[in-house]
């Protein structure tokens, strides 16, 4: 336990959360900007398991934010080299790695055996899927998101309410670090408060950040936060795989025709021909690549009366 001395001298730690800390297991969705200061600071602190999911590879344009790569590691599997980093950094913690893309076929067996999942995959597909999934399996969820250098970290599902609460519609634009740009201190700030969080989460520490949200605007120079412990989460529209998807569903797929990828046996339909499309018996599939697209055409019909709706991120 020496190692962690320091960690065991803040009140509310001691030797009891230090133990706790060691037979956790935290499953970290993306091994970018957030994740790459959350999973080597919850691997020094001694997490004793660490499930890190991420499909992509090292690219050069990721290394000024994401500082466990180095030029050397271009091309490689992210969550590969973020799972030796971590055990190189503490020999103690188990960090496996998974190449895959998490979605709604596989969260459920992923989340079920974790102590609390760390959304760090700046995907509105991803961050909507866990937090169904953990506010119906009462697993605790730290998400971060940073643009530019603005952004936010907060403490959904367990006891407290989910994502949708605070966050019940998408924005009407889905800006991306590759579409509006990211600054590297603001992302390491963030996930610095993410791991906190999951810290203070599975030692028990008082208050909890669970029902919390910490805001960071490095362009005004403001910090802040609020509470959400008692907000109200209507319900929404879910998300499926593609391996979900059954022989009676109708699938829409949103994007335009001569897209890169268009998702097999769909119809392609722009956003404005739902407007008058004729709504089907069953269960309607709505498919663009992030998810913002197939949220406003469901939007639409729900307006007009369908109520047996889904969406498909296919492609992010």
């Amino acid at each position: 336990m020496s190692r962690y001395a320091r960690q065991m001298q803040v009140c509310g730690v001691g030797a009891k959360g230090q133990t706790l800390l060691n037979a956790s297991h935290a499953l970290i969705v993306g091994a970018g900007g957030l994740g790459c200061t959350a999973i080597p600071a919850l691997a020094a602190a001694g997490v004793g398991r660490l499930t890190i999911i991420d499909p992509d590879c090292v690219e050069l344009t990721n290394l000024h934010r994401q500082l466990l790569y180095d030029a050397s590691d271009i091309g490689q599997p992210k969550a590969m080299v973020a799972a030796s980093r971590a055990r190189k950094l503490n020999a103690a913690c188990e960090a496996g790695a998974l190449m895959v893309r998490l979605d709604p076929g596989n969260a459920p067996d992923l989340i079920a055996s974790v102590d609390v999942v760390v959304d760090a995959a700046d995907s509105f597909a991803v961050t909507y899927t866990l937090s169904d999934l953990c506010r119906a399996t009462g697993k605790p969820m730290i998400s971060a998101s940073v643009i530019g250098r603005t952004g936010y970290a907060g403490g959904f599902c367990g006891p407290a309410p989910g994502y949708r609460a605070v966050f019940p519609d998408l924005p009407n634009q889905a800006a991306s670090c590759a579409s509006a740009g990211v600054m590297g201190p603001a992302v390491a700030a963030l996930g610095a408060v993410q791991a906190q969080m999951v810290l203070s989460v599975l030692i028990g520490l008082e208050p909890s950040p669970l029902g919390r949200i910490v805001t960071l605007d490095m362009e005004s120079w403001r910090f802040g936060g609020f509470g959400f412990e008692n907000a109200t989460e209507a319900p929404g529209f879910g998300f499926v795989s593609a391996q979900q998807i059954t022989a009676t569903d109708t699938v829409i797929d949103l994007r335009p025709a001569g897209s890169v990828r268009v998702f097999q046996g769909a119809q392609i339909l722009a956003p404005g021909d739902l407007v008058d499309w004729p709504i089907p018996f069953g269960r309607v599939v709505l498919c663009c690549a992030t998810g913002l697209r197939a949220w406003r055409g469901a939007q639409v019909l729900a307006e007009r009366g369908a109520v047996k709706l889904a969406l498909l991120a296919d492609g992010q």
